[in-house]
């Protein structure tokens, strides 16, 4: 039996599709209420309508794009100063281009870093004052498998899902004497529209069919974590096994596993 989020707000970036649609919808059927965020309010507004139409919950949109700070302070002070209070932020916006690094254009870099890193750290800085006001918050990070272990094409991406990581393990330190909770969740290949901008060509997709993950699979562990907090989850549990087997041993791993790794 799925646990209530009754009484939780939950504030979901990149809502408008993919993971975060399915959060969106994960929330609400659970009880709780998601507040949506996303630079698409034509499909944002669609969301909140199907949301209330099939739960009887508002799941209130805003406009955002996460690469500008102006906006992220404006919209968070907004949302924060209403009645009800978020009680969770879940960092999910973010996207890839893969390509080789000598490839990799002075814009999709910057532009994966905006989104990825900068975005979510800005978001996050917005919400975890009004959060420690509360006395009461979390912060979802939706970092990446490949954050841990990066592959070939995707030198980019793994260094700001890397990033990610990183802040969020130290956020995780410098929030222990707070009531605020910090997780992180490293999601492996998942269907959804991701892959039509990271990899125009479709071969990844298509190398990696079958062990792609389903979003409404994916959507319903990352909510859970907002009733019952664990500090990471990998998803599906091999892959992170084999994360784990990459970082002790590096060399081992790419010599026995190298072409399994180039599916790019």
């Amino acid at each position: 039996m799925k646990k209530s989020l009754h009484n939780e707000r939950v504030i979901i970036t990149g809502a408008s599709s993919g993971i975060g649609k399915e959060m969106a919808i994960e929330v609400a059927a659970r009880g709780g209420e998601p507040v949506l965020l996303a630079r698409s309010v034509d499909k944002l507004e669609h969301l909140s309508r199907h949301i209330y139409e099939n739960t009887g919950v508002k799941a209130p949109y805003y406009k955002l794009d996460v690469t500008s700070s102006t906006a992220i302070k404006s919209t968070f002070n907004h949302i924060f100063k209403e009645a009800a209070k978020p009680t969770t932020l879940i960092n999910n916006a973010g996207f890839a281009i893969f390509d080789y690094a000598e490839n990799a254009t002075e814009k999709d870099i910057e532009d994966m870093f905006r989104v990825n890193v900068f975005g979510t750290i800005a978001c996050t800085q917005a919400a975890i004052p009004y959060m420690k006001e509360n006395n009461y918050g979390q912060v979802i990070f939706i970092a990446s498998l490949a954050g841990k272990m990066a592959t070939p094409k995707a030198s980019v991406y793994s260094a700001t899902k890397h990033a990610v990581l990183g802040f969020a393990n130290a956020l995780r330190m410098e929030m222990k004497e707070t009531p605020v909770h910090v997780s992180v969740v490293n999601p492996g290949p998942v269907r959804t529209n991701f892959f039509q901008t990271a990899d125009s060509t479709g071969d990844y997709e298509k190398n990696v069919e079958k062990m792609m993950l389903e979003p409404d699979y994916v959507s319903s562990k990352i909510v859970k974590l907002v009733v019952k907090p664990k500090r990471e989850i990998n998803l599906p549990g091999w892959m992170g096994t084999g994360a784990k087997l990459y970082q002790l041993f590096p060399g081992v791993v790419e010599k026995l596993a190298g072409k399994r790794l180039n599916r790019k």
